[in-house]
């Protein structure tokens, strides 16, 4: 049974985004690409958004909460290979099942264009019932990522969820 109301977090990391130094466009870019999906699909979403600074315990401690209470969770920022850069590290212990394709893809078809989306590390996965991705923090990258993720989240949904439906031949 699919769930009737999606429940998504997006987590921003920034340290200075948290400290409100700037405002956390890339953040809200994903709440508006996201709900403009689930109205698309006539499906029903809340979205909580939160900001953390980049830093671990902290990043692991909302997810040790958010796999247990929401549906997907979205990160943005610390994907990249900065000393700071600690999301994928700290997601990746989380998930019981990678789903490596999605990201590859996406570092491949952005890299031929511009070779800096080819540093990106993001993973996705299923963290217990939970769907995870881990954006750059960018609204180009976010804009560029989330068709993509968009193009096999409901058949991820529905996988995750025990439902068949590839055609029996």
């Amino acid at each position: 049974m699919l769930p009737e109301l999606y429940n998504i977090l997006i987590i921003t990391l920034s340290d200075r985004a948290y400290r409100g130094e700037y405002d956390d466009l890339s953040g809200k870019k994903i709440v508006e690409l996201v709900q403009k999906f689930f109205e698309g699909e006539n499906l029903k979403c809340k979205i909580d958004r939160i900001i953390i600074p980049d830093h671990r315990e902290m990043l692991y401690d909302r997810l040790s909460v958010a796999i247990r209470n929401y549906d997907i969770v979205f990160t943005t920022g610390g994907t990249g290979i900065g000393p700071r850069d600690i999301t994928v590290e700290t997601v990746k212990p989380f998930l019981t099942k990678e789903i490596p394709g999605i990201m590859e893809y996406i570092r491949v078809k952005f890299g031929e264009q511009k070779p800096s989306a080819l540093l990106s590390r993001g993973v996705a996965g299923v963290a217990e019932k939970c769907l995870i991705y881990t954006l750059p923090g960018s609204v180009r990258a976010v804009e560029e990522y989330l068709p993509e993720i968009f193009r096999t989240l409901l058949h991820t949904i529905e996988m995750l969820h025990g439902i068949d439906t590839h055609k029996k031949h």
